[in-house]
């Protein structure tokens, strides 16, 4: 989820190898444990001399530096409390203007919306999860949240269950 996210709002984001570690990674990984985490940060730690320091202050963290980071993070639980795999109902491509879900005004953005409605539809074997589909269709997870619900309206799409 967070390289979902991070390769949508912040595309030239840095990966580090788990040997490179030295945060609470370490404990979260560590055996017996095995939690599935990672670090997401703007500056790696130990990177900057203020870090854990009194100088460590907002002169260095910004607050727009924090709230970014915090979108990256809330986008990042939204997905993992959105995630689940999805199941068409309806073979083939449904009828989408009898439902009231294809536009009657063209415009550039309502063709990228119903070839991405199309796109989901078209993985939805209820053994993609939206977070699988969302990579395959090269769309941020986020702007499908509100597509997956019109869709479930209509009875187009069901939950094929949670994905953990």
């Amino acid at each position: 989820m967070a390289k979902h996210v991070l390769g949508h709002v912040a595309p030239d984001y840095v990966t580090y190898s788990f040997l490179n570690r030295g945060s609470d990674e370490r404990q979260y990984n560590s055996p017996g444990v095995d939690l599935p985490i990672a670090s997401i940060m703007r500056t790696k730690y130990g990177q900057y001399p203020e870090y854990h320091t009194s100088l460590d202050n907002f002169d260095v963290v910004t607050s727009i530096g924090l709230f970014g980071g915090y979108e990256a993070i809330r986008k990042a639980l939204d997905i993992l409390e959105n995630n689940e795999k999805l199941k068409a109902t309806v073979y083939c491509e449904p009828q989408l203007g009898k439902r009231g879900l294809y536009p009657t005004l063209s415009t550039k953005k309502s063709h990228s919306n119903i070839r991405d409605m199309m796109n989901l539809i078209a993985y939805c074997d209820g053994d993609n999860d939206l977070l699988s589909i969302a990579e395959i269709i090269k769309v941020p997870a986020w702007e499908l949240f509100s597509v997956v619900e019109q869709l479930k309206s209509h009875d187009l799409l069901t939950s094929a269950g949670k994905n953990k």
